[in-house]
């Protein structure tokens, strides 16, 4: 429910005499919209090339600092049964998962921004999450071209299929095709489209809402706060879709599973319905914490870049 917004209602109020002999206005509380309202503090226009800028400086940050957890993330959702998983090589694939989050992350926030201030301007004010909705999904189509042979490269090397990300590239391609870095593209889909939207629709409805509430522009630490609270909600309920999108991504050649649904079928029929849930522990913390850092440094970013346009630039110099 959006915030509620003190309201005159000048059809039915009535006035009232007090011992004094004056009058009062009554005043009602009165929902005006169900989400937030996008009129307090709208954000400059910011463009693609500025989005590419935040969005691949943030992702690279959160990549950096978390990859260890991903790693651990990965291997408990990749074994099966209840096997020991090993704690070396936490950053194994790094660098050239770096490479593929850079475009990535700028792709996605680049598409993401536009997108989002031309659909607030479309849509009613009181359907401002669905503006946010759609826009967090079509910067996650736009970017799943990039991330998905990023995440297969990843995934392999981080369950030590393979030594460096060259050799992944040139191994996958040569037994299973070019098709194979594109391995679990569906079920990536699956999980990271609900995953985008749901998140940065959150994350920008509560920022609406608490600059209503504050009446001011958020600073850094409560974006990064508010960040956190939508990725960690974000990746509890999208976790069961994260562990379907590993084991397609991490089997191979193997073929163990024929498709999403068949998955999901052959985890619950041999290892329970709570391997769905495998790996829930470090992927909220992951996330959690990638969600404050991204987001702080994405809003940074956006703000750095907004005070040195050039057309702010020159309205300084005058």
């Amino acid at each position: 429910m959006g915030p509620f917004a003190l309201a005159l209602d000048t059809k039915n109020s009535f006035a009232a005499s007090d011992a004094s002999g004056r009058k009062m206005d009554n005043l009602q509380m009165v929902p005006k919209n169900f989400f937030a309202s996008v009129n307090s503090g709208e954000e400059k226009p910011f463009d693609f090339l500025q989005g590419v800028i935040a969005g691949g400086t943030a992702g690279v940050v959160v990549e950096t600092v978390l990859y260890p957890i991903d790693t651990i993330k990965t291997r408990l959702q990749e074994t099966r049964g209840g096997g020991q998983i090993a704690l070396k090589g936490l950053y194994s694939g790094l660098a050239g998962n770096l490479a593929g989050v850079l475009p990535a992350s700028a792709i996605f926030v680049g598409v993401y921004e536009p997108a989002k201030q031309k659909l607030l301007k479309m849509l009613p004010e009181n359907l401002s999450a669905v503006a946010h909705l759609t826009a967090g999904a079509l910067g996650g189509i736009a970017a799943s071209f990039v991330r998905v042979p990023t995440e297969v490269i990843k995934q392999r090397m981080q369950t030590r299929q393979f030594a460096s990300a060259p050799d992944a590239v040139r191994l996958i391609v040569s037994k299973e095709g070019f098709k194979g870095l594109y391995a679990g593209y569906g079920s990536f889909l699956l999980r990271d489209l609900p995953f985008d939207a749901i998140q940065f629709c959150i994350y920008e409805q509560l920022r609406i809402g608490y600059k209503l509430a504050a009446k001011r522009d958020l600073n850094d630490p409560e974006n990064a706060v508010i960040g956190a609270f939508a990725g960690a909600l974000t990746g509890a309920i999208t976790t069961p879709l994260d562990v379907i999108k590993t084991r397609l991504m991490v089997q191979g050649s193997a073929n163990q599973y024929k498709g999403i649904v068949d998955c999901v079928r052959t985890i619950v029929a041999e290892e329970g319905a709570p391997a769905l849930l495998k790996g829930i522990g470090p992927r909220v913390l992951w996330i959690g914490i990638g969600g404050s850092i991204f987001f702080g440094v994405l809003e940074r970013t956006k703000r750095y870049l907004a005070q040195n346009r050039p057309d702010n630039a020159a309205s300084k110099q005058d």
